[in-house]
């Protein structure tokens, strides 16, 4: 059996990304890095706490968007850290702390990891892993089709139909002897863990690795955001399982009178 991780969406850099304890610095009470750095500090704690219990880890699959850019649309003020090369180094110190001795990755998004360059491609040496905007890989039998961008949706009975499209698209992309017919595709952007499946095929977006809190999210969108990741154990291509993890936080919100 191989234990794998499928993770995404880190977000290093931005207030409520994934953050090591050593990039977690303590700013100005009141200011807004001061009041989400308890957030900063419950995420990474949860995180090093799920991955400890998992150990001994074979595989990660880290599926884009490791850092957060400069923020440019927000005029920086949702940084943590808004230089991208040290960006870089804060989602490397993840990858060291998971530890384990075989990685690959694809590339995120473009606003957040480099129009112009690939800063993804930075970690991905760190670690001497493969990095592509989308590949597949063979565990003992099962094969793991990843990319990082998928459409998302606003209507919950959507989501199930974004991951079939993809199916579809592997059948039709294997026809033309492109990509492998794969046992599970795995995407991830939306920061919603979704999944579906028939007898023959399993498909799921991760869940995000960054918290409810950005601009976009909480001024625009209407879904839900998940924050965790995804553990697989793989015995061979028909005898495989996994399991969510998701952080569920109680609500702190007092609802206030008018």
């Amino acid at each position: 059996m191989k234990r794998g991780l499928l993770m995404s969406d880190t977000h290093c850099g931005h207030l409520v990304g994934l953050t090591h304890p050593d990039y977690q610095p303590h700013f100005k009470r009141g200011s807004l890095k001061q009041k989400t750095e308890y957030a900063r500090g419950v995420y990474w704690d949860w995180f090093a706490e799920e991955v400890e219990k998992l150990r001994p880890i074979d595989f990660l699959i880290f599926n884009g968007d490791a850092i957060d850019g400069k923020g440019e649309r927000s005029g920086g003020t949702e940084q943590l850290e808004p230089d991208r090369r040290v960006q870089v180094k804060m989602a490397a110190e993840v990858l060291k702390f998971v530890n384990v001795p075989s990685v690959v990755m694809s590339y995120g998004t473009p606003y957040h990891t480099g129009v112009e360059e690939d800063w993804e491609a930075l970690v991905a040496e760190e670690f001497h892993a493969d990095i592509s905007s989308h590949d597949s890989r063979s565990v003992n039998g099962l094969i793991i089709d990843y990319k990082h961008h998928i459409g998302g949706s606003q209507s919950p009975m959507s989501r199930a139909s974004a991951l079939s499209r993809e199916n579809v698209w592997n059948i039709l992309w294997a026809e033309h002897g492109e990509f492998p017919r794969a046992h599970v595709l795995i995407r991830s952007h939306v920061h919603y863990h979704s999944y579906a499946g028939g007898y023959n095929w399993f498909a799921m977006t991760l869940p995000a690795l960054q918290g409810y809190g950005s601009k976009f999210g909480a001024r625009k969108m209407s879904g839900t955001v998940d924050f965790g990741f995804v553990s697989i154990d793989i015995e061979d291509q028909k005898e495989y399982s996994w399991q969510s993890h998701i952080l569920k936080q109680k609500s702190n919100r007092a609802v206030k009178s008018l």
